[in-house]
């Protein structure tokens, strides 16, 4: 069942449905309450509150928050290297707002404070859980206004570099009126003094509402408060975000998996589609195999707390994967049989994440993250153990994927201001060619050849590829692809990076998604309203 935004006066009992918002998700209010905006096919939108057409703002494929200033500025989620993007209130191509800081692989849920002039947000090593993400504040210099944002034209120039501040552990920041710094952390809400014109603390962070629902693969805590005072939130507390693995045909018809529910990330078909490799985050990040024929999960990874993006050898006998069970986090791989040690893969300081291995198993793509280009596309040589950058540009490339005969490469990138899917021959030369035409994230290739498939939203879509090339391996005619053609479109789990949270099984015909699901025991039924908290708040964390 499709979602829909509702809207209720605090004074009433009768919810009325907003028309236009079919499929929203994550819903905020403007400053002077006249518009709502959420999210909803991939896109930042809004709707007035008096009732009209829905107006789309801005790209947005993952929902990670959003903050409407008084000026008329929104920040929210970047659509490029995962910082913080700005648009205007009357919809505009994103602009950059805030820069990835050493390991850190993503910034969500700003939080403007008052005058636009700084920007509360959460910043995350890891992109699926959240358990040590850090609250920061950063200047945004002058206050930005909607009249300083041209309505359209091509990717704006970065901020200058401003001073930056982490000042807590947790998630989801918000500034209250009260002059308090509230976030999230394990469920509970916390709350601290905070002098909103030194952008420091004044005091300690003190528990002022345990319960709290909080998400913790995507570090969303569901509480709201006004200006005036009242605070809205759903009771629970740390939950995982369950999903269900299922298989859905090319044309959309799906086939649930026994596997039990988990908080299941990025599953990977082995060669031969006997078994699943895939992340689970119920609490930290571990890497389980399922098998399909005797219907068990086992856990193949025990040490450190983030341990994702699993991708097969060729042969089907070793997983590689990210984990950050050594300071800084690298690529490691093990035996798929639980069998033995993992073992180190790659030595780099810039957050590699395995992706592909090459069909003959002597290669593996993975990305980097560097302070200096944003994520980039490097190639591993298994018999020697030596890296080498295949595509490193300011643009952020990532998702490498090899072609089943491992001449070409498929990868993500946002040299065009917004996510496209493109192609490379390996090792090259050659051109690129730009499979996507509207947007494209979580390239797959079908492992029998000539088809490339990619997400676009909640669509998957489809591309006949063709690829020419002589006995020696050079290219004839060329690389060609057909026009992009819709699969299937469903309620799916969206990548929460630019890896695939899907796979393609060995025959080309089924695909491996993800489905959330929600546990009936534990939905709420209920949105709490406390009237006045700020008078509580201040007798519990009193402020100089």
């Amino acid at each position: 069942m499709a979602t829909q935004l509702y809207l209720r006066p605090l004074d009433s009992n009768e919810s009325k449905p907003i028309a236009g918002t079919e499929g929203a998700t994550g819903p905020f209010f403007s400053p002077d309450g006249q518009w709502i905006g959420f999210f909803a096919g991939g896109k930042l939108k809004k709707v007035s509150v008096h009732g009209g057409s829905a107006v789309t703002l801005a790209s947005a494929p993952t929902p990670g928050g959003v903050s409407w200033s008084s000026e008329g500025i929104l920040a929210l989620q970047g659509t490029t290297a995962l910082g913080l993007q700005q648009v205007a209130q009357e919809g505009n191509t994103p602009h950059q707002l805030t820069q990835l800081g050493s390991g850190e692989f993503i910034h969500r849920w700003p939080e403007f404070l008052p005058g636009g002039q700084a920007l509360l947000f959460a910043g995350s090593s890891s992109s699926i859980s959240w358990n040590a993400a850090q609250i920061a504040v950063q200047p945004v210099g002058q206050a930005l206004k909607s009249e300083d944002l041209p309505v359209s034209g091509g990717q704006a120039e970065k901020l200058p570099p401003t001073e930056r501040k982490n000042l807590a552990q947790g998630t989801a920041p918000r500034y209250a009126a009260s002059g308090h710094l509230l976030y999230a952390q394990a469920g509970t809400l916390m709350a601290a003094p905070f002098d909103a014109q030194r952008l420091a603390l004044t005091g300690a962070a003190v528990p002022a509402l345990e319960g709290v629902m909080q998400i913790n693969s995507t570090g969303a805590a569901q509480y709201s408060v006004s200006s005036t005072g009242t605070l809205a939130f759903l009771p629970g507390g740390v939950t995982g975000s369950q999903t269900r693995m299922v298989w859905v045909s090319r044309s959309g018809e799906e086939q649930p998996l026994s596997a039990p529910q988990h908080t299941f990330q990025f599953p990977r078909v082995s060669p031969d589609g006997s078994r699943i490799a895939v992340t689970v985050s119920d609490q930290d990040s571990q890497i389980w195999v399922y098998d399909l024929s005797r219907n068990t999960l086992t856990r193949l990874t025990f040490e450190g707390s983030i341990n994702i993006t699993p991708a097969w050898s060729s042969d089907g006998s070793r997983v590689a994967f990210h984990s950050n069970r050594t300071d800084p986090a690298n690529v490691y791989w093990q035996l798929a049989d639980g069998s033995g040690g993992a073992e180190r893969l790659t030595v780099s300081d810039y957050l590699p994440y395995a992706s592909s291995f090459s069909p003959g198993g002597q290669l593996l793509a993975f990305i980097e993250q560097s302070p200096e280009t944003n994520r980039d596309l490097w190639v591993l040589n298994l018999k020697n153990r030596r890296a080498a950058p295949f595509l490193k540009t300011s643009y952020e490339e990532t998702a490498p994927k090899f072609s089943p005969d491992g001449k070409w490469l498929a990868y993500s990138s946002d040299e065009s201001g917004r996510r496209e899917i493109y192609v490379q021959p390996y090792p090259g030369p050659g051109g690129k060619w730009q499979i996507s035409t509207d947007g494209g994230q979580e390239p797959a290739w079908n492992p029998k050849g000539g088809e490339l498939f990619y997400r676009s939203g909640s669509k998957l879509m489809a591309v006949d590829v063709n690829q020419s090339r002589d006995r020696e391996g050079a290219v004839v005619s060329g690389f060609t692809a057909g026009t992009p053609h819709m699969l299937f479109d469903g309620p799916y789990l969206p990548t929460s990076g630019s890896f695939p949270f899907y796979d393609v099984s060995p025959d080309g015909q089924r695909f491996l998604m993800l489905k959330p699901v929600e546990s009936q025991a534990s939905a709420p039924t209920q949105i709490n309203v406390v009237l006045n908290w700020f008078e509580e708040l201040k007798q519990k964390v009193p402020v100089k």
